[in-house]
């Protein structure tokens, strides 16, 4: 199985050589991560993906430590928050 890394660096590297395929990922990166990868995701789960320019800066904070039973699955499957 592929680490969280490894994942987002396949999704991360395609969105910078397929004009198409960021565009896809802007409008609905849920399911065009989840059709990439071949992986599902919980419905609760959402993805948000911010498109980086020179004017700014997007931090991202570590989860909640209080998260539900269903995000820790998630999280100790590789399918969230290891990005």
């Amino acid at each position: 199985m592929r680490s969280g890394d490894e994942m987002m660096q396949q999704i991360v590297d395609k969105s910078a050589l397929d004009a198409d395929f960021r565009q896809q990922l802007l409008s609905d990166p849920k399911s065009t991560i989840c059709t990439e990868l071949g992986i599902t995701m919980p419905d609760s789960m959402n993805i948000v993906v911010h498109e980086s320019d020179m004017q700014t800066v997007h931090i991202a904070l570590p989860p909640d430590p209080n998260i539900s039973e269903e995000q820790l699955e998630a999280v100790s499957a590789g399918l969230c928050c290891c990005w």
